[in-house]
């Protein structure tokens, strides 16, 4: 049986929840080519509404933050009455929705975007990546350095997207700073070699980061807010060096961060408990953590350990919208199909059966 901690409620910034569980972000290809979401996602996200706190998957707040082919956007007025009806859904089954805004900064490749111009990213240094196309897998190319005019503009469509999100109904924002996009680009040093106020030191390094929350904070309300990172995630190409260099690094940012009171702080955790207790220590609000590999009988770990306050689900809840009920009756899960997991209809998608179906 799960632990009795899954249960108990929780207040997440205007949010109320009735337990300790989540859905986490995950990439679903299923958006129309041009960000909208259709009625299909908003489906999928309904189903999974009894999770209270429904993270979408990476939502691009521009077309250079889009690197995936059918990934949603929320920044025009099409991706703000798309994703109305996903937060309608949510809503009619009890849940609050957050849309996590992702800029992949160099994780592109021209041929997935509508504009079909080079990445952008913190410098001149590609990911060396296989990005899938539709003419199949490419290489990232080399990103086009951002100016530091082009890094206000940045901030600004991470604010306007903040803003579209709230006008499309959502509760809130998650900012993703994590998995080798744009924000964690910033902070690694080796994709960032800028030799101005936005790299070489962690405190320049962080800058990037810090103002995008600060921003998107001022914004639409910092209690709307959280935000993602994932510390020595070495995808994407990332490579943040020794556990001395990261730790310097993130714990420089989450102090300056917390400063902000953001509604939480969301961790893609590979390791380091002794850092994940020092950011629990500092943090103000709600601790998300998620873990690879973690198992049923695992779920609770880090809420009975005092190191977070929310459990986010991913395949999980993926592959059970009924996930909830099934871990509170102890009922069998069912698996993730790993060919249907991106792109595609319904298969995989919102087809996976409900105890009431089975």
């Amino acid at each position: 049986m799960t632990s009795p901690s899954l249960w108990q409620p929780f207040t997440l910034g205007r949010v109320e929840l009735q337990h300790r569980l989540a859905l986490a972000p995950m990439t679903r290809n299923r958006a129309h080519p041009d960000g909208t979401p259709g009625p299909l996602v908003a489906t999928y996200y309904g189903q999974r509404a009894s999770l209270g706190l429904v993270i979408t998957e990476g939502t691009q707040p521009s077309d250079d933050g889009q690197g995936y082919p059918n990934t949603p956007g929320i920044y025009t007025p099409a991706h703000i009455e798309g994703w109305s009806h996903v937060a309608d859904a949510v809503h009619a089954g009890g849940g609050a929705l957050f849309i996590q805004l992702m800029h992949v900064g160099r994780m592109s490749h021209p041929d997935n975007t509508t504009h079909h111009r080079q990445p952008v990213a913190p410098s001149a240094i590609s990911a060396d990546q296989d990005m899938f196309t539709a003419t199949g897998p490419q290489k990232t190319p080399v990103p086009q350095e951002l100016s530091i005019s082009d890094i206000e503009t940045t901030i600004a469509d991470f604010r306007h997207a903040a803003a579209s999100a709230i006008a499309s109904g959502a509760d809130g924002v998650e900012i993703h700073g994590a998995n080798g996009y744009l924000l964690h680009q910033f902070l690694s040093p080796n994709s960032n070699h800028r030799a101005d106020l936005y790299g070489g030191s962690v405190e320049n390094r962080s800058r990037f980061v810090i103002e995008v929350a600060a921003a998107v904070a001022e914004e639409i309300g910092a209690d709307r807010v959280g935000i993602r990172l994932s510390p020595s995630m070495p995808l994407g190409g990332i490579d943040e060096g020794d556990t001395e260099s990261v730790r310097a690094q993130y714990t420089h940012l989450v102090g300056e961060l917390a400063a902000l009171n953001l509604a939480y702080l969301h961790l893609h955790h590979v390791g380091d408990d002794e850092l994940l207790r020092t950011f629990r220590d500092v943090w103000p609000t709600a601790v998300l953590v998620v873990r690879y590999g973690r198992t049923r009988e695992q779920i609770a770990g880090d809420i009975d350990a005092g190191l977070a306050d929310i459990a986010p689900l991913g395949q999980f809840a993926l592959a059970n919208p009924d996930v909830v009920e099934r871990l509170r009756t102890d009922a069998a899960l069912n698996a993730v199909d790993p060919a249907t997991l991106y792109g595609g209809g319904e298969s995989g998608y919102t087809d996976y059966p409900t105890l009431a179906r089975v």
